[in-house]
């Protein structure tokens, strides 16, 4: 058996939507699907968030309409619950100890891990160590503050793509989210591309992955995977 790699998936700890005085977090399917993709593999996943302990579920998320394979098996997953229930916090975790990362979604990372100081030193180190960060939907709002080794916006002249614009208007959130994704990448320099409205799209841009919205949320998990065999590959050439 191939020694597992170490993954860390990193959850926000914010549930409040903008002023609305309804509640937002993390979107269930973006954890749910590359949560199981990576643990199928026989990967070994940390979890964690700003404050540590159980992140914000998204309710919309928690629908029936929202519901996928990945999000029943979830529910019916007592070990993953509780793995959920007790994230670490993000300010112990260390780049060195992990092969990857991977961000899921939700709206809750516009409010806190769009600033997190850890956060964006923990990618910029894990980058800079030739490692994949991997981000889907809103997420690679992330990557706002992040910077590359010359102190340029990190995501200036990459292939990305995240929420849509058209998305966002699609769930009526417009102007209630501090910023829009796809704005704000394109104007820190990204070359930014999308598919239809929920449609899937993944972007690899050498070590950095971004997925567009949740029904990306496996086939970015997918693309991270691909790239931890490749990494394997070479470390073992």
């Amino acid at each position: 058996m191939e020694a597992a790699m170490k993954i860390l998936m990193v959850l926000t700890s914010h549930d409040q939507l903008g002023n609305t005085g309804r509640k937002t977090g993390f979107w269930l399917e973006e954890f749910a699907a590359p949560y199981y993709v990576l643990k199928d593999a026989g990967h070994e996943i940390t979890l964690a968030s700003p404050r540590g302990g159980q992140p914000p579920l998204d309710p919309k998320s928690d629908e029936p309409d929202a519901q996928t394979d990945a999000t029943r098996r979830f529910h019916e997953d007592a070990a993953a619950q509780a793995h959920l229930g007790s994230t670490e916090r993000l300010s112990t975790m260390n780049a060195s100890d992990f092969d990857a990362i991977f961000y899921p979604g939700g709206h809750g990372p516009l409010w806190d891990l769009v600033d997190d100081s850890h956060s964006k030193a923990l990618i910029e180190a894990t980058l800079a160590q030739g490692k994949s960060v991997a981000l889907v939907c809103h997420a690679p709002a992330v990557l706002k503050n992040v910077q590359s080794a010359d102190g340029k916006p990190l995501v200036s002249g990459k292939s990305v793509t995240g929420f849509t614009n058209e998305e966002e208007a699609a769930v009526g959130l417009t102007d209630v989210v501090p910023f829009l994704l796809e704005d704000e990448l394109k104007r820190l320099g990204a070359n930014f591309s999308k598919a239809g409205v929920f449609v899937p799209h993944v972007v690899r841009d050498g070590l950095l992955i971004t997925g567009q919205n949740p029904p990306s949320s496996q086939p970015a998990a997918d693309a991270l995977l691909d790239a931890l065999a490749a990494a394997k590959a070479d470390s073992a050439a």
